[in-house]
């Protein structure tokens, strides 16, 4: 019996790494697009194109430039916040409603040039043989156990990061433009300068949590790349709490658990395939969504009051 168990166990490890790799770069996502949408107010429909972005930057400096993992990473957060930087000054000044159709046409341009121009993005072929950081340091076995640990602390850096800025003037700025632009703008605040930080900001995060997709699986190809995503993140947000960042945390922890955990469904219940096995999966989550924004309108967790914003406020 103590066999079966070591044996269970030793076929849990890998599993439970590979979720947790996805915990991980899912909580990321989610903490972009509360910065953005959460706490600024900018909604993203085109977050899975910025995701994307990261992702191809990073691969395609350590396969065809042969870079450094990690300098490639940085690249990657650095060109993807600014990118993100400079869709946001384009558009920002338009509506909601509008941003939010600007940002998805923006992510199916680039899935559009990354799935046809193949001379430099290698197109439907993906790219193959992204090597990740750190992977010469230890035996091959304990590779994905490095990376988790990595990605683990990528991800402490961020939420430590964005805690700081919800709680400084800056964020208080975010969370007042946000409700009420006028009233930012007649004290004297910049509201653009103040959105077009908000969505770099955001989009530096999407371009580590690309990166970290990438060094994950090691291959990238367009396909990989969907509107579901966005979906994903929006559910972490709202199901987490709309501007509070432990919430997200948790939201992403429970959302793919709960997605994760119920392929093992497949093995116990008589006459249930993989393809419907994904459908009931999905209606689950959709029929726990509205329970639970129904039982609790405003997630699991709450956002830190905003407090009067003075002229004396350092941004």
């Amino acid at each position: 019996m103590g066999l079966v168990w070591n044996e269970v166990g030793a076929a849990m490890i890998p599993y439970l790494i590979a979720t947790l790799c996805v915990v991980v770069i899912f909580t990321l996502a989610g903490l972009a697009l509360n910065l953005q949408w959460g706490m600024g107010g900018l909604v993203n429909f085109g977050l899975f194109g910025f995701y994307m972005l990261g992702a191809y930057i990073c691969g395609l400096l350590v396969v065809r430039l042969e870079l450094s993992p990690l300098v490639a990473m940085s690249i990657a957060i650095v060109a993807t916040g600014a990118i993100s930087a400079l869709v946001s000054l384009i558009s920002i000044r338009l509506s909601e409603d509008y941003l939010a159709i600007v940002t998805l046409g923006f992510a199916e341009c680039i899935r559009l040039f990354i799935s046809y121009e193949d001379w430099l993005t290698f197109g439907t072929l993906g790219v193959s043989g992204i090597t990740r950081p750190f992977a010469g340091l230890v035996p091959v076995q304990w590779n994905d156990i490095l990376f988790v640990a990595f990605a683990i602390c990528a991800l402490a850096v961020v939420y430590v990061t964005l805690t700081l800025i919800s709680a400084s003037p800056f964020g208080r700025l975010m969370r007042a433009t946000r409700d009420d632009p006028d009233i930012v703008s007649s004290l004297g605040r910049s509201v653009l300068t103040i959105r077009l930080r908000s969505f770099a900001l955001g989009g530096a995060i999407l371009g580590l949590a690309g990166s970290l997709h990438a060094f994950y699986y090691g291959y990238i190809d367009p396909t990989q790349f969907t509107p579901i995503i966005t979906a994903y993140a929006f559910m972490v947000v709202v199901v987490g709490g709309r501007g509070s960042n432990p919430g997200v945390l948790l939201a992403a922890f429970v959302l793919v658990f709960l997605l994760e955990g119920s392929r093992f469904l497949v093995d116990y219940v008589p006459g249930l395939d993989g393809a419907t096995l994904a459908s009931l999966r999905l209606i689950a989550v959709g029929v726990a969504l509205v329970v639970l924004l129904i039982v609790k309108p405003g997630g699991f967790g709450r956002e830190r009051p905003t407090l009067r914003i003075s002229h004396n406020s350092q941004t």
